[in-house]
């Protein structure tokens, strides 16, 4: 919403920004949690093996310890990497040292951002390379003022984003990917329930002989 803003000025709104960004991971993470507990319901009740051979479902169950591992892997990466890199700088800020923590530029989203037309990153890219055809053409095709507005420092549509910026998506995909990871595992290991009612839609109960001792 700040880097690449969908509407004019929302990057300078920050009240508004928050209460976007609260409300919409508020309404997915509902939806994503109906959805895989949904899901888990369904392969308990209404799945059967016989008329779902060798479809997509079959094949997601059967290298369901691929995907889990995968999203495993996926999780532990982002959670070492981006928790390190905050313990080594606040580290590093308490001993009285600012000159040394690792900061990480997000050339990617910078590369994004300059390929729209801001040009105070350095790269040579679609409108933010004057020598380009993109940015020769775009003059008579583009809304007037567009490249000065989105470099002019007093307006900030573009915001600048840095090392910050890299650090609070990683920790965001964090809870992301794990979040999926705990709901995905839930769905896919779904029939291998325990439980007495989810076993009758099975058809694999068997009721013990019972004894009486005196």
């Amino acid at each position: 919403m700040y880097s690449l803003p969908a509407y004019a000025f929302i990057a300078q709104d920050f009240t508004t920004q928050a209460a976007l960004y609260t409300h919409h991971q508020y309404i997915a993470g509902f939806i994503m949690t109906g959805a895989f507990a949904h899901g888990a319901i369904f392969f308990i009740r209404d799945y059967n093996p016989e008329h779902n051979e060798d479809n997509v479902l079959a094949r997601m169950l059967k290298h369901k310890e691929a995907i889990i591992s995968h999203l495993s892997w996926a999780s532990l990466f982002l959670g070492f990497h981006t928790l390190g890199l905050y313990v080594h700088n606040d580290v590093m800020l308490a001993f009285g040292t600012p000159e040394k923590p690792i900061l990480i530029e997000p050339i990617f989203a910078q590369w994004i951002q300059s390929a729209h037309g801001k040009t105070s990153y350095g790269f040579d890219i679609l409108l933010s390379s004057t020598n380009g055809p993109t940015f020769n053409t775009g003059r008579s095709i583009w809304l007037p003022g567009w490249l000065n507005a989105i470099n002019d420092n007093s307006n900030l549509l573009f915001l600048t984003i840095g090392p910050g910026d890299f650090l609070v998506h990683h920790a965001i995909a964090l809870g992301l990917h794990t979040t999926t990871l705990i709901l995905v595992k839930g769905a896919l290991d779904a029939r291998g329930s325990k439980l007495m009612p989810d076993k009758k839609d099975f058809g694999s109960v068997r009721w013990p002989r019972t004894r009486r001792y005196l």
